[in-house]
């Protein structure tokens, strides 16, 4: 399969200056996604360093049983680097991180990665009117390196940190056990008692792969979710052989798009549009689950659209086998044996995974980020984290956000947003160069004024009829945008100078 890149080239004006010096932190497809556009059009030193041993991001790390896309696969793409075919209609995880790599080979990101690289801090120097970024080897307690940079772009996304769940003893248990993110290749799970703890998108996958060779399989759910279809099948072929025109993709991503933003209009509208999400879920879930015991414990208990609707022909029917155990009382601690359920009933197992999502609202942190006057970036977020459409903080000049605060989809195609915040920090960078100065702070007002409509915007829709991961213990959605793609990609294209402070350049 072949990749074809968009050959188009925009000079950012007639007597450009000195290419700025930008570090990208993370070489997922946020940081990818940012480096194309900003090497796509003008001169730019860009430097992209990986904590892990090569690129991918979440792609890299997530290597469990059925890792896949649950966005088709012309979608989860970007727009400037379409194939021509996909082996699958939702793409497997292999496939997208060869096309990732093949991406970043493409258009000459690769040789600017340096991987296994972990960043420390990135310290904003009020004289110099620059940034100081600190790294050392990952794995390392060595000496650590400095980068002096005039614009940082923190790409380390909301899916990098596997959170483990909040049970007592899970360092007693004696077998093996480890996180979906980080699948443990060296150990033979056939024939084995293996614990599955959580339901989120990952369990849904990774289950119904190893349950026909493992002895016993035991599922721990928290609570249910809201199923839709989703059947893992090749690309079609006559499909693949129309996508090799340029238009044909072009009008396929155009109809996927507005496909794919009716779950959001469900979410939006839960009263109307989402009840009839809910009919169709609640179908399907019925078809998959006949026996009455089963499907009570699996059913949600929340508004369709509050949580992750997740997209699945064969995690349901996996619970059905008769080596697999649904188990809903809550883990009162783990023992050497396995996990102690409330009902008192001791769950001895060989293997314990945990597929329990990751520890998402943190964003960068605990990397430290300090700005002007010293300001960390962890007392502006003591409260849960915000920024002006999750790419920039005020008092932290031309430092940006990939996949910050209130920029993940609940429907959509994350490259999509993506795209959006890397034009975003090319235009920055831009009114940069023109203004002749150091660097841009959004002004704090502007911020304020878009946190308080975009919360605004929240207020009716199914996201708030439950906790999630999307928000805080008080309530605050500081994960999701609110509306639609489209809305989030016009509202990033309009940059005025009037909603910047810049920073001269420092007298030589």
């Amino acid at each position: 399969m072949r990749l074809q890149t968009s050959g188009d080239r925009q000079e950012i004006g007639p007597a450009p200056g000195p290419a700025p010096r930008v570090v990208v932190v993370g070489a997922g497809f946020g940081g990818i996604a940012v480096a194309a556009e900003l090497l796509r059009h003008g001169p730019a030193e860009v430097t992209l360093l990986e904590a892990a041993s090569g690129l991918g991001g979440t792609w890299h790390h997530n290597r469990y049983p059925g890792a896949a896309c649950d966005v088709p696969s012309h979608l989860y793409s970007y727009s400037f680097a379409q194939r021509a075919s996909w082996a699958h209609v939702f793409s497997h995880q292999d496939e997208i991180l060869r096309y990732a790599r093949e991406t970043a080979d493409a258009l000459g990101i690769t040789p600017r990665i340096v991987t296994d690289t972990t960043v420390t801090s990135c310290t904003w120097d009020d004289g110099t009117r620059t940034w100081t970024v600190r790294s050392r080897r990952t794995g390392s307690d060595g000496p650590e390196e400095e980068r002096v940079a005039d614009a940082v772009v923190l790409a380390t996304g909301q899916l990098d940190k596997p959170a483990l769940p909040a049970v007592e003893g899970l360092d007693d248990f004696a077998g093996r056990s480890f996180h979906s993110a980080r699948w443990d290749d060296g150990y033979d799970l056939r024939g084995k008692r293996v614990a599955v703890i959580g339901t989120g998108a990952s369990a849904t996958q990774l289950v119904p792969e190893i349950a026909p060779f493992v002895g016993q399989l035991t599922v721990f759910q928290r609570t249910g979710n809201w199923f839709l279809p989703r059947r893992d099948r090749p690309m079609p072929a006559f499909l693949n052989r129309a996508m090799r025109w340029p238009w044909a993709r072009r009008a396929w991503r155009r109809l996927l798009h507005h496909g794919i933003e009716l779950l959001t209009l469900c979410i939006r509208h839960p009263r109307t549009v989402g009840r009839v999400g809910a009919l169709l879920s609640a179908a399907h879930m019925r078809r998959q689950l006949p026996d009455p015991e089963l499907r009570r414990k699996a059913w949600p208990d929340y508004p369709f659209g509050c949580k992750r609707v997740l997209l699945s022909s064969d995690f349901l029917p996996a619970l059905r086998r008769p080596n697999v155990e649904l188990v809903t009382d809550r883990i009162a601690r783990m023992t050497p044996k396995g996990p102690l359920t409330e009902d008192g009933r001791l769950h001895e197992v060989d293997c314990v995974i945990h597929a329990t999502g990751f520890r998402t609202n943190t964003f960068m942190l605990p990397m430290e980020v300090r700005g002007a006057g010293g300001r960390s970036i962890r007392d502006v977020w003591a409260d849960g984290a915000r920024a002006h459409l999750g790419i920039m903080v005020p008092g932290f000049p031309s430092l940006f956000l990939m996949y910050g605060p209130n920029t993940n989809t609940s429907g959509g195609s994350i490259l999509f947003f993506l795209e959006a915040q890397a034009a975003y920090v090319r235009r920055a960078l831009e009114l940069v160069r023109d203004a002749g100065a150091a660097a841009l702070d959004v002004r704090p007002e502007v911020e304020e004024a878009g946190l308080r409509a975009l919360r605004a915007r929240f207020e009716g829709t199914a996201w708030q009829s439950c906790s999630s991961w999307y928000r805080t213990p008080d309530g605050r959605n500081v994960a999701n945008w609110p509306g639609y793609m489209g809305e989030y990609a016009a509202r990033t294209r309009r940059l005025t100078s009037a909603e910047f402070r810049f920073i001269p350049s420092r007298v030589r």
